[in-house]
Order: structure tokens, then C-alpha cells, then sequence
């Protein structure tokens, strides 16, 4: 298991969930990726997009101005 991050603030929808899923295209099963972003909306469209494809959201802290979503990937 590898631990990655993925900056994506500044970025509005759909822009967050598309560097989510590219970088998890090259990412192994049961590596983790944390992704940084400032869109409110990311805080609903990353975990939809996770439960589609069968990744599994480990935390999501919402901070004043951030939102820091933990996924585990799962390509089964």
C-alpha cells in the first residue's frame, strides 16, 4: 500500500472528480489517495463517483476552506 496526494483546490466540478479518477487509473489496489480541494461540491461528487466504481472513502475532513478526502482504490 502506497500513500498518495492529489491536489486538485482551486478547481471547480467537474475538474475534482476527473483528477480523482485519472490518477486513480494509475494507482494499485489498496494504495490510498488523498485528495486536497477547496469545491464544496467535491465533498458530494468524489464519494458518488467512489461508490460507482467501487472505491472506498477511509475519512473526509471539511476544514474552514478545504476538504481532505481519503480514498482506498479498489480495481476488482
Amino acid at each position: 500500500m502506497t500513500h498518495f496526494t492529489l491536489d486538485a483546490r482551486r478547481l471547480l466540478c467537474p475538474l475534482p472528480v476527473i483528477r480523482t479518477q485519472n490518477k486513480i487509473k494509475t494507482l494499485q489496489t489498496g494504495d490510498v489517495l488523498e485528495v486536497i480541494c477547496t469545491d464544496p461540491g467535491a465533498n458530494h461528487d468524489i464519494p458518488a463517483w467512489c461508490r460507482i466504481h467501487g472505491h472506498k472513502i477511509i475519512d473526509t475532513v471539511v476544514e474552514e476552506d478545504e476538504i481532505r478526502i481519503t480514498i482506498s482504490v479498489d480495481k476488482r
